[in-house]
């Protein structure tokens, strides 16, 4: 079973909403910041800001993200281990579909 962000790394992610049905992370990284590795369910990611940074796998093979403010993207159930990228904040809202 992955790691739950929420209880793993507190200092990244905020528990800001949760039910039966979904649970609403508010996630922040200073540039440059490194989280552990962890895992999400079927997620829907909102971007608050323009976001550059790595997500590296449990399998070793790591994949860089770019994001811009606004953007509304899909991901299916995963584990991954992010990372800022240096002078890029990452700002998003996740919602964890249970």
């Amino acid at each position: 079973m992955p790691q739950d962000p929420a209880k793993v790394d507190s200092k990244h992610y905020k528990v800001e909403f949760e039910n039966d049905k979904v649970r609403v992370l508010r996630v922040n990284y200073a540039p440059g910041e490194k989280s552990v590795m962890h895992g999400h369910p079927e997620t829907v990611v909102i971007s608050l800001g323009d976001a550059r940074g790595t997500f590296s796998y449990p399998d070793g093979k790591s994949e860089e993200f770019d994001m811009k403010a606004g953007q509304v993207i899909w991901a299916p159930a995963h584990e991954h281990l992010p990372e800022s990228a240096p002078g890029s904040a990452v700002n998003v809202i996740l919602v964890e579909i249970k």
